[in-house]
């Protein structure tokens, strides 16, 4: 091995010493031939490279055909069809997300997620390796995750018909018999607790627990995906028993099925599956959660040397038919890019941070807006100030139509990535599936989005936005919550001046650090579409101001 080793250095070696050779002679006579050349003559590549700008319309970006299958049980199914691959990619989305914990019993947080993790783990007729066996030896993947709003199954196997049988076969088994054995919950609890101090010192989740619980209150996206320790020691069989045979029903799903299949395939691909579990009811919809009427200030006494900060509301839900003018509002005011609103403001102008963001969560229930940063502490109250006045500004001005034109013409372009794989596309199918979207969602965006007009995003911003009711939640060393309500209000009335008040941190009344002794931390579980609340623990710790 060493001596192999030694061999490659000495290749590699010579190999360099050769390029770097080459290249320099490669150099040399590049620059020799230039020297003869006639600069006047046209570049003739130059054709070529003007070429490149008709590129993207050749590129095949074309949404995949969505197929809505007939079903005996009446379980949404939609389908595509891609025969590239000898592979079948199976999504069950269960209306049962985190949000459900409390149906089970209240104040039993982590229940969705306790039986996502326990679910493959036996059965009443299988053991966990002999399921594991059962998927290995058929080339199949299972898993199955709870997010706040969903409850996944995903199930991708080769597309062979025994071997898919076969897949499918325990798939139901499980969904069916899952016997949930009390030593597997005692060593997801024992799992649980791992972690708790690396969690107290990571101050963006500590931000994200105290922020969910601020604006959602009593309300069961404001409890944590993955429970807390408390909630957890609680959790037995019977309670995942529970939440399996009420909520993991065909009822309560829909299927989504991309891969080497016909439809005449698929379609009863879906009926074996809506047949061979228990058919139940579907959930019952959501309450929604009450808005806020004035600031909320959250402060967690951290000591560092960066701030961070975190400026959200409530927002709307992913039927809302303001969606889409609301994306293309985000993007303009907080999107990645340099071009946005905050990070012009925040970060070219001013230096106040690296990187700022901002985002819509859209979700059965009210959402979230948020946007969020990190800042030197000498510069806190003066970025809040520039961040807020900024969505004042964007509130209340008109739209700047150059600037929607290039976000639209950029959200058109990037929109292909989503549904670039056999996963992503089945993900996109269980998404359209559980919300209720029309099949035709992915093949008409882009006509969507170049519709929407400078007059709907203002009015759709100028509904959903309220910078006078807004939850903010800082951790930093020191905070004068005062001076802050006061610049916000100041803000409200005078809101066309982006010129920051100095406000000298150093010399700034503070409030007496209290460093909060070591609580119950659990750690968000993060998911596309459905982003998870936290909490410390269960009870309330919130500061309205007026």
């Amino acid at each position: 091995m060493k001596k192999h080793l030694f061999s490659t250095l000495i290749l590699s070696t010579s190999f360099s010493l050769c390029s770097a050779g080459f290249a320099m002679e490669t150099a040399t006579r590049a620059a020799h031939d230039f020297a003869e050349t006639d600069v006047s003559t046209p570049l003739q590549s130059l054709s070529l490279l003007h070429s490149l700008n008709a590129v993207n319309e050749l590129v095949d970006v074309r949404a995949p055909q969505v197929y809505e299958l007939k079903n005996h049980r009446h379980v949404r199914t939609l389908f595509v069809e891609n025969p590239a691959l000898p592979m079948v990619d199976i999504q069950l989305t269960f209306n049962a997300g985190s949000a459900r914990d409390a149906e089970i019993e209240k104040g039993l947080f982590g229940v969705a997620n306790m039986a996502a993790q326990l679910i493959d783990e036996g059965t009443k007729r299988y053991k966990a390796e002999e399921i594991a066996a059962a998927f290995e030896t058929t080339g199949a993947r299972f898993s199955t995750t709870a997010y706040r709003d969903m409850f996944v199954v995903r199930l991708r196997t080769l597309s062979d018909p025994q071997k898919m049988q076969t897949a499918v076969k325990m798939m139901l088994e499980i969904l069916k018999h899952a016997t949930f054995e009390r030593s597997n919950i005692q060593r997801v609890q024992s799992n649980t607790q791992i972690g708790q101090k690396q969690l107290q010192e990571n101050p963006s989740r500590l931000m994200n627990i105290r922020l969910y619980r601020a604006i959602y209150g009593q309300h069961a996206y404001s409890e944590p995906i993955t429970g807390t320790n408390g909630s957890i020691k609680r959790i037995q069989p019977k309670h995942l028993q529970q939440f399996r045979d009420q909520f993991l029903v065909a009822q309560n799903m829909n299927i989504a099925i991309t891969g080497k299949l016909t439809l005449k395939e698929a379609e009863k691909l879906a009926n074996t599956i809506s047949a061979h579990i228990a058919q139940g009811v579907a959930a019952t919809a959501l309450p929604q959660p009450t808005p806020a009427t004035r600031f909320n200030i959250q402060h967690i006494p951290y000591r560092s040397q960066q701030a961070h900060v975190s400026i959200a509301q409530l927002a709307t839900t992913r039927d809302d038919p303001d969606y889409l003018a609301l994306e293309i509002a985000n993007k303009m005011l907080g999107g990645s890019s340099f071009n946005s609103i905050l990070m012009k403001e925040l970060r070219v102008k001013r230096g106040y941070t690296y990187g700022v963001s901002s985002s819509f969560r859209f979700t059965q229930a009210a959402g979230l807006f948020s946007l969020g940063y990190s800042t030197r502490q000498d510069q806190l109250l003066d970025s809040i100030q520039v961040a807020h006045q900024s969505l004042i500004q964007f509130v209340q001005q008109p739209m700047n139509l150059e600037q929607l034109k290039e976000t639209k013409a950029g959200l058109i372009r990037a929109f292909p990535n989503q549904y670039s794989s056999n996963a992503s596309i089945n993900a996109q199918l269980g998404h359209i599936g559980f919300y209720r979207l029309p099949a035709n969602y992915l093949s008409d965006y882009a006509e969507r989005v170049e519709k929407v007009t400078a007059e709907d995003v203002q009015r759709a911003i100028r509904k959903h936005l309220h910078p006078d009711r807004l939850t903010l939640v800082i951790v930093s060393e020191h905070l004068d919550k005062a001076a802050l309500v006061k610049m916000l209000q100041d803000n409200l009335l005078a809101p066309t001046s982006l010129t920051p008040t100095p406000h000298n941190m150093n010399n700034m009344p503070t409030e007496k650090i209290t460093l909060a002794p070591r609580q119950e931390v659990v750690e968000p579980d993060l998911a596309p579409f459905d982003v998870p609340a936290s909490t410390l623990n269960n009870a309330h710790n919130e500061s309205d101001v007026d």
